[in-house]
């Protein structure tokens, strides 16, 4: 897959933007807050449907604007698609293909992307969510119906926990409270389905991520990557889970309702939800240990970057849409002289590659085929190395 053309209006710093991208290595130079990481982003926003800096969409539309627009037109071999996302400052989003309106969800089907950037450190040194967040939105762009049933989960989790709430206000308790089971047939239903899914994920990562790990650390240390299910009896939300694995095995339905069912007088008051998809955490190793608190900070990278790599093999197999757009958002400022030649070599031959970076030269020689300039949110010319 190839962007052959990125239009912006009121998206970030842009009243309006306009760039041709080519196939190949394409890098967006210039001073940091000048906007080139606003271009990779509102890229990254059709395959991901949001923000890897922002948790809301809000910030993506320019200050006084009430919707951006991101517009682009894709190229799958010789088949050309034009998507279109309108972003709302409040409300939901639009979005269209080839001109018609689609869902929102739908987008994901045309746009397959990987972006890394310094802010997936958090993928290994933060806590949980940014680990079911990098997680989920793989498994979006690998099977967008996963957007409906992430959706549905999240509803049902805040219908059921406002019911738990309002029980802890009233004093209800126990048997009074009927109603909570059938909340409970639709999470363990929805909840089953996406902890499958991430289990299934989870082991066909491990292979690319190994790897990629080794490629660009230059030695493997053995990186591993499991989940730790608060369905099997842990809480990786509020305690230390050494290991999903050590967890008695069985059906993961028959887990979660028996847990709920275990956690019920708890639940009842804290007014939480306190078993599910939403407390679970990807444990991260390398050499044997948990890369949260043990790892160097070049091993952090290594990790972090392996998984995008790793995401980026993943769909590059499975796709009919062709590679996936690899961004590197102001990532080889960051590595030693080193990683960025093996980085560089390992991401030369996608279909298409974008770089943004603050200096030229920390760019690898065999991307820096075409550089963009951007200066003050205006795209200068372009110019071919």
């Amino acid at each position: 897959m190839i962007v052959e053309h990125l239009s912006l209006v009121d998206f970030r710093n842009y009243a309006v933007a306009d760039v041709a991208l080519s196939a190949g290595p394409n890098v967006f130079v210039g001073r940091n807050g000048q906007g080139k990481t606003n271009l990779a982003e509102a890229i990254a926003f059709l395959a991901t449907l949001g923000s890897h800096r922002v948790s809301t969409d809000a910030p993506l539309v320019r200050h006084g604007a009430d919707a951006a627009i991101i517009r682009a037109r894709l190229a799958h071999g010789e088949r050309q698609i034009l998507l279109e996302a309108q972003v709302n400052r409040q409300g939901p989003n639009k979005a269209r293909v080839n001109g018609a309106p689609v869902k929102s969800s739908d987008l994901p089907r045309y746009a397959q992307v990987v972006l890394f950037a310094p802010e997936d450190l958090h993928i290994v040194r933060g806590d949980p969510s940014s680990r079911r967040r990098f997680m989920d939105q793989l498994l979006v762009q690998r099977s967008p119906r996963f957007a409906g049933v992430l959706s549905d989960y999240d509803r049902v989790l805040r219908q059921r926990t406002a019911l738990l709430k309002s029980a802890r206000a009233r004093g209800i308790r126990g048997e009074q409270l009927s109603t909570l089971d059938v909340w409970d047939d639709k999470l363990v239903a929805l909840g089953t389905e996406l902890i499958e899914a991430r289990l299934a994920l989870a082991a066909d990562l491990t292979g690319p991520l190994t790897a990629a790990y080794a490629a660009i650390a230059g030695a493997d240390h053995e990186p591993r990557i499991e989940w730790a299910l608060s369905v099997r009896g842990g809480d990786p939300e509020e305690e230390a889970v050494e290991s999903a694995a050590e967890a008695p095995g069985g059906l993961i339905a028959e887990q979660f309702r028996q847990a709920l069912a275990d956690k019920r007088t708890a639940e009842l008051d804290r007014g939480l939800t306190l078993v599910g998809p939403h407390r679970d955490d990807l444990l991260l190793r390398v050499r044997g240990l948990p890369v949260k608190g043990y790892a160097s900070h070049g091993e952090s990278w290594s990790v972090a970057l392996g998984l995008r790599l790793a995401s980026a093999d993943l769909l590059r197999a499975d796709s009919r849409l062709g590679d996936p757009v690899l961004i590197l958002d102001d990532v080889f400022a960051e590595l030693d002289t080193d990683r960025r030649a093996r980085l560089g070599a390992l991401t030369a031959g996608y279909e298409q590659v974008i770089v943004t970076a603050a200096v030229e030269e920390d760019v690898p020689v065999a991307l820096r085929a075409r550089v963009v300039r951007v200066e003050s949110g205006r795209i200068l010319a372009a110019t071919d190395v």
